[in-house]
């Protein structure tokens, strides 16, 4: 028989799958990771376990112990079912910015989620972050992971998505394309595949609001980069411990219209279920071919499943909300316009 012994044992070892009419002007193969099929639908599974782990080997974590830690959605869904298995406790703090079904899932797995304002100062006593420490100093044998700046999340990348990238690719992978968060994706793989190969060129994205960019091109911490944004997954308004911007070659950003649109296309044009991030990818690649030669092999990172986004980027009327979505409106004036040389009648 062949078999699991539980469901951490499934973490990666996610599938490679050729992009074809959503890259049709890229001159190159582009090639997607799809980490969706991870068991919490998202590339986070892979470092959540990992943390978990190291915790457990440098006794940080305890038996019985409560699992604590700020999150989008997707890193403490890997936490909590790593911590279902483990018999941990878990209390997540998370943004109001997140989609309601990030929230919910994390529920539906045992945990306790707080929800904090997304439009205050990661140090402001309120903000996610601030909670999430706090409460890791008021609760007895608990543990704050802080994805942020615990290494343990980008040596995951390194151990395990860089490896299966090259595999797969059987070495001849030109160009990464990643999203840019805590850091822990970006500097794990790409290290990985530099040592492999330091003519990789690995291109991070970013979003409009968070001042990564700035600082890797200038050096300049620029609070006045930071604003709120709507894209999920990418994006900083800190300097993680994880990023290494030594191992990133540039930076493109992706505006939140394009980062939803694309979301959308994805699923439309390549039968592909995927998150917010995947589609500020999508848009980034198309905004970096002058960078790609016929002979290139770029490929690109798919964080999280569609089904967290239900409520946002999959809905007509959020998107129409926010004017994202390019409609044709019936006015009053195309109703009368074959008849407008008449008379009014009143």
């Amino acid at each position: 028989m062949s078999f699991s012994k539980n469901i951490l044992e499934t973490i990666g070892n996610t599938p490679m799958v050729q992009l074809n009419s959503i890259v049709a002007e890229i001159p190159c193969q582009v090639l997607a990771k799809v980490e969706s099929t991870n068991p919490g639908n998202s590339i986070k599974d892979r470092m959540a376990i990992r943390m978990i782990e190291d915790a457990e080997k440098s006794g940080a974590l305890k038996p019985g112990g409560t699992i604590i830690e700020g999150t989008s959605g997707n890193t403490g869904m890997g936490l909590a079912i790593a911590a279902v298995v483990k018999g941990y406790k878990c209390i997540f703090t998370t943004t109001d910015k997140q989609s309601k079904e990030k929230a919910d899932i994390l529920r539906a797995v045992g945990a306790e989620v707080i929800v904090c304002p997304t439009n205050v100062e990661p140090e402001d006593p309120g903000s996610y972050y601030s909670v999430a420490k706090r409460l890791s100093l008021e609760i007895p044998n608990s543990y704050w992971v802080n994805q942020y700046d615990n290494l343990s999340n980008r040596q995951a990348h390194y151990e395990s998505t860089g490896p299966e990238i090259w595999e797969a690719t059987d070495g001849k992978i030109t160009h990464l394309v990643v999203g840019a968060g805590t850091g822990g994706t970006v500097t794990g793989t790409a290290r990985y595949l530099k040592e492999k190969n330091p003519n990789i060129k690995i291109w991070a994205i970013d979003t409009f609001g968070s001042l990564l960019k700035k600082y890797h091109e200038t050096g300049v911490l620029d609070m006045g980069e930071v604003h709120s944004y709507v894209t999920e997954g990418i994006g900083e308004d800190i300097l993680p411990k994880n990023v290494d911007f030594s191992v990133i070659d540039g930076f493109t950003k992706v505006t939140d219209k394009d980062a939803a649109v694309y979301t959308r296309k994805i699923a439309l044009e390549e039968g592909i279920f995927v998150g917010n991030s995947a589609g500020a990818l999508i848009k980034g690649v198309l905004q970096l071919k002058e960078h790609f030669k016929p002979e290139d092999v770029v490929v690109v990172l798919f964080h999280d499943s569609g089904s967290r986004y239900i409520g946002k980027m999959f809905n007509d009327d959020w998107m129409r909300e926010r004017g994202f979505l390019d409609e044709e409106i019936t006015k009053a004036e195309d109703v009368i316009k074959d008849h407008i040389d008449k008379p009014l009648i009143v």
